[in-house]
């Protein structure tokens, strides 16, 4: 009998009425022949409901007590999930991450996994029930509560989806696939069928909402087949995959903008050996996330300006870090942009196209777009501009690139 990994998200279990309709669709699946796992996230804006709760009650709240805070949102979920298939006339049964066997690191607020226990839900898989999953939260070896981030109730899925060997990892959300661009920007968007791994990875590292990045290095990594697709209907979505039709014939699949970002620099550095090393050490030791790193050296090769580019909400905890780094080693100054966002160009045709630089640059200087960091991979080229200028700036990409109101049959979008 195959094996079916469900994830919900939390729009997609706002109300009693969704999350019958979540319920329905495990039960479809179970009486199609298939072992049913779900994972879901905490209903509507809970989260965010919660977080607020602790801004009032604690300027500075405690990581450790965060993860605490935060996890109750989808121990809710998963009760009422269970109940709802139970109201049914099916078998289904509830466990936190703890329950189940999902142990991560210590850090807190973006803990990684370490192992997953199947015994448990091999158990009550065996006995005929539908499992629900808390999505986003584990467990430390010390016993601690612990949550992944943001977002990364696909994360749990697909993690569980290469553990139990599941045959797809369907993500149900409010939208009904990966898009060229985001729609609320880009009105122009459309819906892409197929995507390979590394480019939605790409994708959702550089802001695309749809997908947690770590939940596709799990998909590629284990070669699960991940399906995101909207809770509304049941029109297929699009398929995350090895290999895609046409995966050469387009330069540019998609563009993306990254809005929740901070530019730290460090000015007037010793360029000294190892003092990139030490700096770098120290935000590693601080779980401070690193993105685009850029270095500049003058006054003869004596001094370095020193800058990276983090998400928004460690900016804080960098900056504090950073100083201190500075007062030892003798740097001039630490200073944070919070105005700044990363527009990004993504696609595997872009390795053997040539003219992806200069399409995207002649863009940005038509719309007066001023470009303040450039970085580049195989298949992806990303720049830094002022975040006033984001959203034009991705519409501008989005029609420089044709992948405006474009069908996306075999050639993709």
């Amino acid at each position: 009998m195959s094996m079916i990994v469900q994830k919900f998200g939390g729009t997609s279990l706002e109300s009693a009425e969704k999350i019958h309709r979540a319920a329905r669709r495990a039960i479809r699946a179970k009486l199609g022949g298939h072992r049913v796992v779900l994972v879901v996230s905490a209903m509507g804006k809970s989260t965010d409901q919660l977080l607020t709760l602790a801004s009032a009650v604690c300027h500075d709240p405690p990581k450790r007590e965060l993860d605490v805070l935060l996890t109750t949102g989808e121990q809710v979920s998963i009760a009422l999930v269970a109940m709802a298939i139970h109201s049914a006339g099916h078998e289904a049964i509830s466990l936190t991450a703890t329950q189940l066997g999902l142990v991560t690191d210590s850090s807190h607020m973006r803990a990684r996994i370490q192992r997953i226990s199947r015994e448990r839900i091999d158990r009550e898989l065996e006995e005929g029930r539908i499992v629900i999953v808390a999505g986003f939260q584990g467990t430390d070896p010390g016993g601690e509560i612990t949550t992944l981030g943001r977002g990364a109730s696909d994360t749990t899925a697909a993690a569980l989806a290469a553990v139990l060997g599941a045959t797809v990892c369907e993500i149900y959300t409010d939208v009904d696939g990966v898009y060229t661009s985001d729609p609320r920007i880009v009105p122009q968007a459309t819906k892409i069928d197929e995507l390979a791994y590394d480019v939605m990875l790409e994708m959702a590292a550089t802001g695309a909402g749809v997908m947690h990045s770590r939940a596709i290095e799990f998909g590629k990594k284990f070669h699960v087949p991940i399906h995101v697709r909207s809770s509304l209907t049941d029109a297929k979505g699009t398929m995350i995959m090895a290999e895609t039709s046409g995966m050469e014939a387009i330069s540019v699949q998609g563009v993306t903008l990254k809005e929740d970002l901070a530019v730290i620099s460090l000015n007037a550095v010793p360029n000294h050996r190892g003092v990139a090393a030490r700096i770098f050490a120290e935000i590693a030791r601080n779980h401070v996330l690193v993105d685009d790193i850029v270095q500049n050296i003058y006054d003869h090769g004596k001094l370095a300006n020193l800058g990276f580019s983090t998400n928004a909400s460690d900016a804080a905890e960098a900056k504090t870090v950073c100083e201190k780094i500075a007062t030892e080693l003798g740097i001039g100054s630490v200073e944070v942009d919070e105005g700044v966002c990363k527009i990004s160009a993504v696609g595997i045709g872009m390795r053997t196209h040539s003219g992806i630089a200069s399409t995207m640059f002649e863009a940005l200087s038509k719309a007066d777009i001023n470009i303040e960091n450039i970085s580049t991979s195989e298949i992806v080229i990303s720049c830094i501009v002022r975040q006033d200028d984001g959203p034009e700036a991705l519409r501008r990409l989005h029609t420089a690139f044709g992948l405006d109101a474009k069908s996306n049959g075999g050639e993709g979008a």
